[in-house]
């Protein structure tokens, strides 16, 4: 059997360029494919960071309106008023300008992007959804008041010069006050 393997391979020769190009072109296709996924994940990672950073600085901007229930044993969003009532507080912040700060995205329209040195689009985000889980006044649930956030992240994906259908994935964050004592 040995022998017959060595007279195949000796018989051939220069028949093994052919297949260690292909063997090479597989690699660097994957090798670009794991590039893509790398970049694409990056970009996601610092998307999530800076929509975090911008909830958890709307959080902190609650916090004056906040602290007067904590007195009570709970947080909630009100402000007294002069003759003993209370009326609900809630500041939803400047979430895409806290992005646009920390990404340094710009605005077009409906769109928030990101614009690389050469003028393509790197990644846009839209469609930002805020919610705000307010406590009611004085109703004994031991809550936290939080703030969920939800943007969609669009990535254009290009491939040895060919664009691809681009990534597209929700953002979700959530930020929440809870009171120290």
């Amino acid at each position: 059997m040995k022998k017959k393997w060595n007279k195949t391979f000796k018989n051939c020769s220069g028949e093994g360029y052919p297949l260690a190009a292909a063997v090479t072109l597989a690699l660097l296709t994957l090798i670009l494919i794991i590039t893509q996924y790398a970049h694409l994940l990056i970009i996601a990672s610092g998307v999530k960071d800076a929509m975090q950073e911008a909830v958890i600085s709307t959080v902190n901007d609650n916090y004056a309106d906040v602290y007067h229930a904590v007195r009570e044993g709970y947080a909630a969003g009100y402000q007294p008023m002069g003759d003993g009532a209370f009326e609900e507080s809630l500041d939803y912040g400047d979430i895409y300008g806290r992005l646009d700060e920390l990404l340094g995205l710009q605005s077009d329209g409906d769109f928030h992007a990101r614009i690389s040195d050469r003028g393509t689009i790197e990644y846009q985000m839209k469609d930002l959804e805020i919610q705000i889980h307010n406590n009611g006044l004085a109703s004994g649930e031991m809550e936290n008041f939080e703030i969920t956030a939800t943007i969609r992240l669009e990535v254009p994906i290009s491939f040895i010069q060919k664009v691809l259908p681009s990534m597209q994935i929700t953002v979700c964050t959530k930020a929440a006050y809870t009171p120290k004592f």
